[in-house]
């Protein structure tokens, strides 16, 4: 299979609401190599190395920025406001309730209609190897309340990881914020291929129970027994056909798996991806307290080389807070007060095996 080709920066450069867009390639001393588009501050490209040495691009993304506006509008965005579902866009903070917008059925999805996947970044390319990207979130857009300022930077180290650091800041009111990156990851390189084969390990005891909207329920069960007991490698197709009824509800994987030990706030190894075939393997270390296991259920479109993405060509690993934590006392808190910050990082570190298992 030909290595592929790094994506054109001319074919994003364009105005989105008056805003300048770009793309931003990074790259590393050993060839490892990530496009970054200052809409959605969105991962379109990153080409990581088989046990040959060969690059292939292990995200689903877009060739031109008229494919990203036409797309799928989470695929490879940093998410914010808020990552996830808030039940009927509603909560309560100091007493005071808000109405969020309704842009998932009657639920709050991702940030809403004006949330950072649909913004243009500022967006400063520091040096070959990093970009930094920072929005502004005006007080009262979408229903939420108070200022918060975001910043965002992608690195591309020499051993070959991608670091996302980010931080948002509260700047005059309370307000809750809840960040991740939603990149769609298939280590095969083969952007319309299956993920079922690849094998996952996620250092997760416990995962939050949803309803059939996806929305947490406030439970949080063991995964002992369940099919989202992934504490040792199994291939993601190994069980995402079964009957359990947390499966039912949304046609395959899409939870919340709560990760074990580490102190809070501390950079911990939350998870392994491994692609048997060409046998990549991606590390996920983050400093968030879960991790979203998204199975692509509903992926479709075409993508980069025209290719077709269907249901599981994909998979997401998201690093982030509780999703509809303002609505369950016992989540960790989403709350950000004046003048507070909240930090984080994401590290998707690759690397081989130099046999396949």
């Amino acid at each position: 299979m030909p290595e592929p080709t790094p994506l054109d920066p001319a074919r994003f450069r364009a105005t989105v609401g008056g805003q300048t867009v770009a793309l931003y390639t990074l790259r590393n001393r050993h060839g490892m190599a990530a496009a970054i588009t200052n809409h959605g501050a969105r991962i379109e490209q990153l080409l990581a190395p088989d046990r040959d040495g060969r690059l292939g691009d292990v995200v689903l993304g877009h060739d031109s920025i008229e494919q990203v506006l036409a797309g799928q509008a989470s695929m490879g965005a940093f998410i914010a406001r808020f990552a996830g579902r808030i039940a009927q866009g509603r909560f309560a903070l100091d007493g005071q309730a808000h109405q969020l917008s309704r842009n998932d059925g009657p639920h709050h999805l991702h940030g809403g209609t004006n949330g950072s996947r649909f913004r243009v970044f500022e967006a400063r390319q520091t040096c070959a190897s990093s970009v930094e990207m920072a929005l502004v979130f005006a007080d009262g857009e979408d229903g939420y309340p108070g200022t918060l300022s975001l910043r965002v930077r992608y690195c591309v180290t020499d051993d070959n990881a991608l670091v996302i650091d980010y931080a948002g800041l509260a700047a005059d009111r309370p307000t809750i914020a809840n960040f991740t990156s939603h990149a769609f990851f298939n280590l095969s390189g083969e952007g319309g291929s299956s993920i079922l084969d690849h094998v996952l390990t996620v250092h997760a005891d416990r995962f939050l129970e949803v309803d059939a909207a996806a929305i947490p329920t406030g439970r949080i069960d063991r995964v002992v027994g369940t099919p989202l007991d992934f504490r040792r490698p199994t291939p993601i197709g190994a069980r995402i056909d079964g009957t359990h009824e947390q499966l039912m509800k949304v046609g395959g994987y899409d939870h919340t798996l709560v990760l074990a030990g580490g102190e809070p706030g501390a950079l911990r190894h939350a998870a392994t991806l491994h692609h048997p075939g060409s046998g990549r393997v991606m590390a996920v270390w983050s400093t968030e307290p879960a991790l979203q296991l998204y199975s692509g259920n509903h992926l479709q479109g075409i993508g980069k080389g025209g290719a077709v993405y269907r249901p599981r060509t994909g998979v997401c690993l998201e690093p982030q807070g509780y999703p509809d934590a303002p609505n369950h006392p016992h989540f960790p808190s989403a709350v950000l007060r004046p003048g507070q910050w909240r930090r984080g990082r994401i590290v998707y570190r690759f690397s081989s095996l130099p046999v396949r298992l």
